[in-house]
Order: C-alpha cells, then structure tokens, then sequence
C-alpha cells in the first residue's frame, strides 16, 4: 500500500515539473515572437519606410558640414549692381573693400570668384555663369523667365535645381542660388571663422603667431588698452560669437538648475516628517501631503513653466520656480521613505537625555538621513542642469534660448554645435561639482582621491 501511494503521488509531481518545463519553453520562444510583432506594429504605425523615403541626405551632409565649417556669402545685389563678401551673409561680419578675400576679383561689373577644384562663379551683368571643370559653363541670363544654357544638350544634372525664376547649383567646391534681387555664391571653409575676433577688431585676421607677439608687444594698437587687454576685450565683445553673452547665459542656466533644485529641497524636508508614516500627526495629514506631492510632481516641469511664464513673464527665475514647484513633490516621496526608514533606537536615545521632539530630530533623525538626502539632492542638480535648458528656451533665459534662437536661423549650425559643446561641459561640471561635495559631505573626504 505505501508503495502504491508514493507512485501516485510522484505522477503528479512529474507532470507539474513537465508543465512547468513546457511553460517555461513557451515563454521563452513567446517572448521574441511578441517583440518582433511589437518592432513590426512600430515600423508600420510610425511609417518608417516612408520617412526613409522622404529623408534628404544631401541636407544632412549639408548640416553637419555647417557645424563644423563656415561660408563666405560673396553676394550681388541684382537691382542695384552692389557686392558684399561676408561671413555667413551676417551684416555684421561684413568684409571692408580693402580686406575682401583674394578669391574675389572685381573688374567693373564683372566679378570672378575662384572656387576650389577648378569651379569658378563669374556675375557679369544679367548673364552669370557657373564653370565646371567636368561639364563645363553653365550660363544663366536673369529675365522673364530665366534662361539656362548647359554645356552640352541632355537632361539638367542632378546637382542643379531650376525653375523659371529660381536656379541652384550645388557642388562640393560650393553653391550658387540666383533670383531675380539677388546673386549668392558660397564657399565652404573648415573652422568657426571670426571666434574669437570680429572684422570690427584691428587683431582680426591675425595669425596665432602674430597675435601671441602682438599680444606681448609694447606697441598699443588702440592707445587706452595694452594689447592684450584690448584682445580680451575683443573676444568678450565678440559681435558675431557674442562670446559675453554666451557665458553669462550659462550662468543662468546654472543659477536656475541650483536655485530650484536647493529650493525645492529646503520645501521638501519639513513637509516629508508631514508625509512619513512614523512621524505624521495624523493619517488624514499624511494622506494630504502626499496626495500633494503626487500632483505637484506629477505635472512635468514644462507645463509648469508655460504656466508660470505666462503668470510672472519670461526670465530666468521663473524657470528657477518650476523647477522647485516639480522637484518639492519629487522629493518629498524620496525624503518621506527615507524617514520611513530611520532607527527608533538612536532616536530613542537623544530622547533619553531630555532632548525635546525639535532637538530629537536634529540630532537623531537629521544625521540619519542626511547622506541620502545629499545624494538625492546633488543627483537632481545634475539632471536639472540638462532641464534648465530646455526651460530656458520657453521663458527666454539661460543658454536654451540661445540655443533656440541659433536653430531657428537654419543657418548658424556651427553656432548651435558651439552651444551643445557648452551645455555638455556644463553638465561635466556639475557631475564634477555634485562627486567631490558627495565625497566631501557624506563621505568625508575632500582629497578626491
């Protein structure tokens, strides 16, 4: 008999085992099938294969080359016979007639501009002519409509667009864009061109040699300045990099993250002994306070900041504001749970000293939360710096909004790549910054080592 109920029983247990097996076999060939049916509804509902289609790599390989590059925009007024040579078409990075490039060549009303790889641009009167060196002169005669002439008859190559009163051409030695005002022609170079010196600085043009040694020579370009007093100041003024404002936006983007974050802070902690379970008066208290931190935290800091914004106007305290307004509720779960958490016996025994319930939380429950609540706090430093960016761009402070201001020019990307680097330091800074206070703070040691 005992032997007959031992086989019984082991039937069942081997076929729960055989199923928990089967089960376990399913899951696991269940899983990539979900994930490939999930990957297919994405590419379907995001119509991946027609934004592959409608993506335009030339105007990739054109942003990224303006990141890191500028133009020289040699442009002719076509109503009034006029030519500029300026950086990036900016009326203020215009070249004077005694200091335009080598490049550009002006005999009359004719103008020869030299492009790299044997391409050249020549304006000469309603006729402008595009030479090159593969295909030959491509001649446009600006009137009602244009009129295009190629080298030799067939279809228009790829790299020009034209139409009746708009043509384009497109190479990598350049572009040429005609219409009916004007006459544009732009050549690529490598580098940020007047970063540190505008055209309006007498140092512009120099090279690093000749600016070190004019730098340290007693000979003053502008007689109330030594001359390097006068570079730095020329650099701080910067009129096409606006090198001043630049930092001082960084400021602000950094006074923002700090203020909200450390304000926020200050909030939280004496409304966390309201919301943890050991230390609130009452549950219809704690239920209160943290019904309260669910709503501030729960609205995004974004929405906040619109709110804001359009209460107390634009500027940079304003996004300080939305900052605390989202992280008070942030961290007052965070502080709460950790008071949660706290040892009753080191309490209980400032308690035995006669210490009153004030004293009993500065010294018994303060020391014990402290290292967690700093790590919290510094953490949220970090992430609110990257935040304060895009903060900044909605109320009209900090980098953000010089950040936005480059991107809505579509044409100053090596500026908006200038900002990102700026940003990105930023944030390696106050990762630096939050890591050596962690270890001076929490743990003691301000050597870094």
């Amino acid at each position: 008999m005992t032997a007959i109920t031992t086989d019984t029983g082991a039937l069942p247990m081997r076929d729960r085992a055989v199923q928990s097996l089967q089960r376990k076999r399913n899951i696991a060939l269940a899983a990539p099938v979900l994930l490939l049916a999930y990957l297919a509804y994405v590419f379907v509902s995001f119509d991946v294969a027609g934004l592959m289609q409608r993506a335009r790599m030339d105007n990739a390989r054109i942003l990224l080359a303006d990141a890191v590059s500028h133009k020289i925009h040699v442009t002719r007024d076509n109503r009034r016979g006029t030519l500029a040579v300026s950086v990036e078409g900016s009326r203020r990075a215009v070249f004077p007639d005694d200091r335009i490039p080598d490049w550009v060549t002006q005999d009359g009303e004719r103008t020869l501009i030299t492009l790299t790889g044997g391409h050249s641009v020549t304006y000469d009167g309603p006729q402008i002519t595009y030479d090159h060196p593969d295909h030959g002169p491509f001649r446009i005669t600006i009137g009602d409509p244009f009129t295009l002439e190629l080298p030799q008859p067939g279809p228009v190559p790829d790299f020009i667009n034209a139409s009746d009163n708009r043509v384009v051409i497109t190479t990598p030695a350049g572009r040429l864009t005609v219409t009916r005002s004007r006459a544009d022609t732009f050549r690529y170079f490598w580098g940020w061109e007047l970063f540190f010196f505008d055209l309006q600085s007498p140092f512009a043009g120099m090279a690093p040699g000749q600016a070190l040694a004019t730098a340290l020579s007693s000979d003053r370009l502008d007689p109330a300045l030594p001359n390097w007093q006068a570079m730095v100041r020329d650099v701080w003024y910067n009129s096409i990099w606006r090198h001043g404002d630049v930092f001082w936006a960084i400021g602000e983007t950094a006074l923002m993250a700090f203020l909200g974050t450390f304000g926020a802070a200050i909030i939280a902690l004496p409304l966390a002994f309201f919301a943890a379970q050991n230390f609130a008066p009452s549950r219809a208290i704690r239920f209160g306070v943290r019904r309260f931190f669910d709503f501030v935290r729960g609205v995004d800091a974004l929405i906040f900041t619109i709110i804001l914004s359009r209460a107390f106007g634009p500027g940079p305290m304003t996004g300080a504001l939305a900052i605390l307004i989202t992280d008070s509720g942030s961290f007052g779960k965070l502080f709460s749970e950790a008071l949660e958490n706290t040892d009753k016996k080191q309490i209980e025994g400032v308690q035995s000293t006669g210490a009153n319930a004030v004293q009993r939380y500065r010294f018994g429950v303060i020391p014990q939360v402290m290292p967690v609540l700093l790590s919290q706090v510094l953490y949220f430093l970090e992430s609110n710096t990257r935040s304060a960016t895009i903060i900044g761009a909605i109320v009209g402070g900090g980098i953000g909004l010089l950040l936005t201001q480059a991107i809505q020019t579509t044409s100053d990307w090596e500026k908006v790549t200038y900002y990102m680097i700026l940003i990105v330091l930023l944030v390696i800074a106050m990762d630096s910054l939050s890591g050596w206070l962690r270890r001076k703070l929490i743990k003691g040691d301000g050597s870094g080592h």
